[in-house]
């Protein structure tokens, strides 16, 4: 029982010793094959599980970029309707005063007073959501450096265009309505 199959062979002359050895050969390289692609599988498991862990976590840092994006502008927003409540100006009145939003000309009833401060730049005129407010203009910069979009009409005075006006001579009466 302990002579193996090649020594019983070789006993009956069946085959020799050259021909015991060459299978023995054979024998090891199969195995010594079956062993490496067992490593390349392995390895190419390997590569496949870090190349998906890799996906992951990029597919997670853009959601994180994402999320983060959102809550600053949820942020900005919150300041923007904060500073709005905060320093928005009561306005009562029955003279009309006509702006742009969208394209569209809309209409605000105020005072003659806001109607002044309006056009010389001390007040200006800001949306939230579908309501229009009035703010002072410091404010309303304060916004448009948040969101530029919000910020309906802020009439400057420039000091430059004051200098070179060519109609400075021409003073505008005091009763011409728009």
């Amino acid at each position: 029982m302990a002579n193996s199959l090649a020594d019983q062979l070789l006993k009956a002359g069946l085959v020799d010793e050259k021909k015991v050895k060459q299978v023995h050969k054979e024998k090891k390289k199969k195995q010594k094959q079956q062993f490496k692609s067992k490593e390349a599988v392995v390895d190419e498991s390997k590569v496949a599980a870090q190349k998906a862990m890799e996906e992951k976590q990029r597919k997670s840092r853009e959601l994180n970029q994402e999320k983060e994006t959102e809550m600053q502008s949820r942020a900005i927003a919150a300041q923007i309707k904060q500073l709005i409540k905060n320093h928005a100006i009561k306005r009562e009145g029955d003279v009309a005063y006509n702006f742009v939003d969208a394209g569209k000309v809309k209409k605000i009833y105020v005072d003659t007073k806001l109607q002044g401060d309006l056009e010389n730049g001390r007040l200006a005129i800001v949306k939230q959501g579908a309501d229009y407010e009035v703010l002072p203009a410091v404010i309303a910069d304060k916004i448009a450096q948040r969101d530029a979009t919000c910020v309906l009409l802020n009439n400057k005075q420039s000091q430059a265009s004051e200098e070179d006006d060519p109609y400075a001579d021409y003073p505008i009466p005091d009763d011409l309505m728009w």
